[in-house]
């Protein structure tokens, strides 16, 4: 079980790790990428747009030591299927991958249901269906490396309990239920995978992690990459009681990925719960679910056609 220490502003040596890292452009995934970088480690940042990309690794690189870590970019669209399985060949001809984290995802959702060029609802397609087959597609690459994979959850599946029945919500769509039925679906699947890995003997972990309540307004300015208005910086603000920065919220991923107590099947977040130092919870009970768990792998087997290597149809976990 991981301490209670943890220093997030003095990082382990990650001098020769590799880590892959999904929406890296901003937000959550640029300061994860900073912050392994600036801890040794090289980091393969990803996005869908290569001037974005561009311009946060010219950030990146701007604030790392000299001497210390590297960053590159891949292309890299969750929302496809295509560019997932693109991305992550070129990715495994770079193995062996220490870490895989599972960031990148649609925070507002559109108003209105939309469907991806493959046909799956725009949010669990960005949100759950790319990170699933990207994982899958990676696991060789990490079983090689001993490594990590850590998905992003959110406080809010604690607190509004949707069922993922209508998995990609063709019957009750709402924007925010999309947002939480998928969260919902990457905090299970992330449990669910480290029980199978462990089934299967993997040597790789699933952990998940969430950044509390992290906004733009809290966090500084970086030209490119973070440039909130003075309303977002002004609202922001008026809650700092129960906000962080970004930067802050990107702590409880980086832990879960890189502490050495740590292991696979834990759940990490700030210590407030909204904010804070970043440690060690509990996921929501419906995440929990075995049920639910079985019914969400399955449906993400099905829709991306992407069986992981290694495993078979077994499961270990006790629902609780």
């Amino acid at each position: 079980m991981a301490r209670d220490d943890w220093n997030p502003r003095k990082l382990p040596d990650l001098s020769g790790k590799r880590y892959l890292i999904t929406g890296s452009n901003a937000g959550l995934g640029y300061f994860a990428s900073l912050q392994l970088a600036s801890a040794g480690g090289h980091v393969i940042m990803t996005g869908r747009s290569p001037q974005r990309l561009a311009t946060a690794r010219a950030a990146v690189q701007r604030e790392l030591p000299e001497g210390v870590g590297s960053v590159e970019t891949l292309l890299l669209d969750t929302s496809n299927l295509g560019s997932v399985r693109a991305a992550a060949a070129t990715a495994r001809g770079r193995k062996p991958l220490h870490g895989l984290l599972l960031n990148a995802g649609v925070v507002h959702p559109p108003r209105q249901r939309k469907t991806t060029y493959d046909g799956h609802e725009v949010v669990f397609a960005t949100n759950v269906l790319g990170h699933y087959a990207l994982a899958g597609e990676l696991l060789i690459a990490l079983a090689a490396g001993r490594g990590r994979m850590v998905w992003v959850g959110s406080v809010s599946t604690s607190i509004w309990k949707y069922d993922p029945t209508d998995i990609e919500l063709e019957d009750d769509y709402s924007p925010w239920r999309a947002y939480v039925q998928s969260k919902v679906a990457t905090t299970s699947l992330g449990l669910e995978a480290d029980d199978r890995l462990r089934a299967a003997s993997v040597p790789v972990a699933s952990l998940v992690a969430h950044p509390g309540y992290s906004t733009s307004g809290r966090t500084r300015g970086i030209v490119g990459i973070n440039e909130p208005s003075r309303l977002t910086r002004f609202t922001d603000n008026l809650q700092v009681a129960v906000t962080q920065s970004k930067e802050r919220g990107a702590w409880a991923l980086v832990r879960a990925m890189t502490d050495p107590e740590a292991s696979g099947g834990e759940f990490y977040g700030p210590s407030g719960v909204l904010r804070g130092e970043p440690r060690r919870g509990t996921a929501a009970a419906i995440t929990r679910d075995p049920e639910i768990a079985a019914r969400l792998w399955a449906h993400c087997e099905q829709a991306t056609r992407a069986p992981w290597p290694y495993l078979k149809a077994s499961r270990t976990r006790a629902k609780g």
